[in-house]
């Protein structure tokens, strides 16, 4: 489909816009959108806003998500009223833009509620609030981007916004609703692929690391529910029985040292979804700090709190001077008894993953300590039969990752011409009108 761009254009004086087509407005955003302040009224649903769903029922929001409470820190009392076609910005919107409201409910007042004026389409301003270019513009109002800050009215009102006029909004909006639904269709393509390869590779981990490599091997009742049968000759034993020493936790130190002479401070973050470490996050500590929580490769690194609880990662063992963060539990196992690799494998098997389920504390955040870790039943095949395990997962798993790969780069780059085709058209770099 070609793309033309309009053929008259004006300067419009804002970074963010730049050239825009001679017939467009550039507005301040108080022009173009009030601030409703309306406390809600008796019959109004709690809506909740999400960057992933938009704005939805508190209610649908917690069956999306899994979530069994959302906290209302603000207070059953102090909610504002929301109208279908406003929008509301939110605690993320700094990063991921004001979110639109179809719904007639109410948030709360920890948020602000904006109502279009006349003559706004607010399908079209759906698109400009999400556009990479507008979100930028609106973390230059503040130099505290931090969590639990959400954007007031004075900051919003001040970006000066491009308004075209209203059939031509519509004619944009409806232009990126068809492209960006055959880039969705694209993206959920490339996602269902990812989670089969997933569901695939845990499969064939956990046949491997519970039953070994032979069909015909007699197996035997662990005795442990979520474990079930393992291979007959194998030992089943707790975690702590595998050690070399005690699992332990890591620092409690900020990240704030980027000193490339101190040993590296590993954190969750630091790991991409492949597992590997990224050379973009690099965090330092003082040595006399990091030499009470040293790291070797072969250790694995567990996660205990939060989303992230029951993850773990392989410590490579080209791993330099490094040290953990206190939200991670050093394993460090015995290997004359347990391959690290064996252990990592095990790690991401369905039995494991049930493990995990059966074991997370709900609290604020989700949570498994040192000690339940420890107590986990591990199944332990002879050494020389682990190492043929994890040559055999090497071969199997390779491929799988291989496509996993390459499915999460056609992801992103699926989701970049997302956003600048809707950055193009909502700027009027692109002139779409006849379009669809």
């Amino acid at each position: 489909m070609t793309q033309n761009p309009y053929l008259r254009y004006r300067a419009s004086g804002i970074a963010w816009l730049g050239e825009v087509p001679a017939e467009w407005e550039v507005l301040p955003a108080k022009a173009i959108f009030a601030e409703r302040k309306q406390r809600n009224r008796h019959d109004d649903i709690h809506l909740t806003p999400s960057q992933k769903f938009g704005v939805v029922a508190q209610s649908e929001y917690m069956q999306l998500t899994g979530n069994k409470v959302v906290l209302n820190l603000s207070g059953s009392d102090a909610m504002r009223h929301v109208e279908p076609r406003d929008f509301i910005s939110h605690l993320r919107s700094f990063q991921g833009g004001l979110e639109l409201s179809r719904l007639r409910g109410k948030v709360s007042a920890a948020y602000t509620v904006l109502t279009p004026r006349v003559g706004v389409v607010a399908s079209y301003f759906r698109y400009v609030f999400k556009s990479v270019l507008y979100v930028q513009a609106l973390q230059t109002t503040t130099d505290q981007l931090r969590d639990g800050q959400s954007i007031r009215y004075g900051q919003f009102a001040g970006i000066r916004l491009a308004l075209p006029p209203v059939v031509e909004q519509r004619q944009i909006a409806n232009f990126l609703d068809t492209q960006t639904a055959k880039i969705d269709l694209l993206i959920d393509t490339q996602e269902r692929l990812i989670e089969t390869l997933a569901e695939r590779r845990q499969a064939v981990i956990s046949l491997a690391v519970t039953k070994g490599l032979d069909p015909d091997c007699p197996i035997k009742d662990s005795g442990v529910n979520w474990l079930g049968s393992i291979s007959e000759h194998w030992a089943a034993v707790s975690l702590n029985r595998l050690l070399r020493t005690p699992l332990k936790y890591g620092a409690n130190e900020a990240a704030v040292y980027d000193n490339p002479e101190w040993p590296r401070y590993i954190r969750i973050t630091d790991f991409g979804v492949d597992g590997a470490l990224r050379d973009s996050t690099f965090r330092s500590l003082p040595p006399d700090i990091a030499s009470e929580y040293p790291l070797q490769g072969g250790d694995i690194l567990l996660a205990r709190s939060g989303a992230t609880a029951g993850k773990s990662f392989l410590v490579p063992d080209d791993i330099g001077p490094s040290c953990y963060a206190g939200y991670l539990i050093r394993v460090a196992l015995n290997r004359n008894r347990a391959s690290p690799r064996f252990i990592s494998y095990f790690l991401a098997s369905a039995p494991f993953a049930e493990w995990r389920a059966l074991s997370v504390i709900q609290a604020t955040i989700e949570n498994i300590s040192a000690e339940k870790y420890a107590r986990m039943i591990v199944p332990v095949p002879p050494i020389e039969e682990q190492l043929q395990i994890i040559a055999h997962l090497d071969r199997e798993t390779l491929l799988m990752d291989a496509l996993s790969a390459k499915a999460r780069e056609m992801i992103n780059v699926l989701k970049e011409r997302r956003q600048a085709l809707i950055s193009a058209a909502v700027t009027g770099k692109i002139d779409v009108r006849g379009l669809s």
